[in-house]
């Protein structure tokens, strides 16, 4: 098969899993803010691989460091023989943490599901405790641990059970459903004097804009606040930011538009550039808790995937006043289409979703404009969410070529 044949509809359903999703288009190219169809199509992507192509597809940088180290090497496992691009990931992680605390450090893995179930490891290490506190909508990953503390039953969990130990859940707040910050917090406090004793609670995990739970960020104040219970009961707070991180929301981390600082940071999707990385950063003391070889993992920072992260990381930096500005942009374009099935347009600068009144409508409206050659995703409980993940290099032609079809298809 060449590299441009893809495999029928009829030989994927003979070869691979029912369990993995099919997908809307077969691909067989892909540059900036555009994926080239099988059919000849070029479609506007504001999917982004679920989140993973915020410089765009193929970024020329990117793919000129994954060349470079391609000639060299293409895996050592680090814990075997160690390598100068895994380091040098740790040290610009590190640099730009937003974790408090002085020395920061980082592991480097595979996916965001690993990245949630080391933090929770070390976070466990740390404190000696072994309660996780989660939250309503949250998503964390699909292994056990980390669907244990995702909320959705359907299709994540459904049928997995029975589910990992010491996972406690809280609701979130989530204004547009009368979910103040008040609320969030009293439940909190309420699940502490019912459910598990603070003391016993070694890490809050939570995500500063909710991905997979439509597109909520947190309330300005809730962060400070989730902060002050922490600290009253020596619980650590993992900052999970594999959607919402690297610059997708402006600055590098989403948890910067807040004046609270995490203990714990775990980053993926983006960070690799479009190949397989994800890492858990945090001050020195933390990540040190766990003794040599409690860490690792076979393919964890493979060097490939370090490559496209040192420019991706450098990049990020770079293009965020552009981010920013996409974010004011796109916001007033959604704010701007008039339709009643519209309940709420928000998120973090260009982060965005639209929440809209029926389900129904919201997978109609997807299908429409893939069919005009726009690429859009779902999110949230009932799928009635839009979420827009245009790439942060995306030109204004491109831009607004998308939101006009994404207008025709919400009528």
């Amino acid at each position: 098969m060449t590299a441009t044949q893809i495999p029928s509809s009829s030989a994927r359903e003979r070869w691979v899993a029912r369990g993995v999703s099919a997908p809307a288009i077969e691909a067989v190219g892909a540059k900036g803010a555009t994926v080239t169809g099988v059919d000849g199509v070029e479609y506007l992507d504001f999917a982004g691989g679920i989140g993973c192509q915020n410089l765009g597809h193929n970024p020329d940088a990117v793919v000129a460091a994954i060349h470079t180290q391609v000639d060299a090497y293409l895996h050592q496992c680090f814990m075997v023989a160690g390598y100068e691009p895994y380091v040098d990931v740790c040290r610009k992680l590190g640099e730009l943490s937003p974790c408090r605390g002085g020395e920061q450090k980082s592991i480097l893995l595979n996916s965001g599901a690993e990245a949630v179930e080391n933090a929770v490891k070390i976070a466990r290490a740390a404190t000696g405790r072994p309660a996780i506190v989660t939250f309503d909508r949250g998503f964390h990953g699909r292994t056990l641990l980390t669907m244990s503390l995702t909320s959705k039953v359907k299709p994540y969990k459904q049928g997995f059970g029975p589910f990992a130990p010491e996972i406690y859940r809280t609701p979130a707040p989530y204004p547009y459903a009368g979910i103040s910050s008040d609320d969030a917090i009293a439940a909190l406090e309420q699940l502490f004097l019912a459910h598990v004793d603070p003391q016993t609670v070694a890490a809050v995990i939570i995500e500063p804009v909710q991905g997979e739970g439509g597109f909520i960020p947190l309330p300005e104040d809730f962060p400070r606040r989730l902060r002050e219970i922490c600290d009253r009961h020596g619980i650590l707070w993992i900052d999970d930011e594999v959607q919402a991180g690297v610059g997708r929301t402006g600055p590098v981390w989403a948890i910067e538009h807040y004046d609270a600082q995490p203990d714990l940071l775990v980053s993926g999707k983006s960070l690799g550039g479009g190949l397989p990385l994800s890492a858990v950063t945090g001050r020195a003391e933390l990540m040190d808790a766990v003794g040599p070889g409690g860490l690792g993992g076979t393919f964890g920072g493979n060097p490939v995937s370090c490559a496209a992260a040192n420019v991706v990381l450098d990049e990020v930096v770079k293009l965020r006043p552009r981010s920013e500005a996409l974010g004011v942009k796109l916001r007033a374009a959604l704010e701007a289409i008039d339709n009643p099935v519209i309940g709420e347009v928000r998120g973090l600068g260009p982060m965005l979703a639209l929440e809209l009144t029926d389900p129904a409508r919201a997978a109609q409206a997807v299908a429409r404009a893939r069919a005009e050659g726009l690429l859009l995703l779902t999110c949230g409980l009932r799928g009635n969410i839009i979420r827009l993940l245009p790439p942060l290099t995306i030109t204004d032609e491109e831009l607004a070529r998308g939101l006009q079809v994404l207008e025709r298809a919400l009528r």
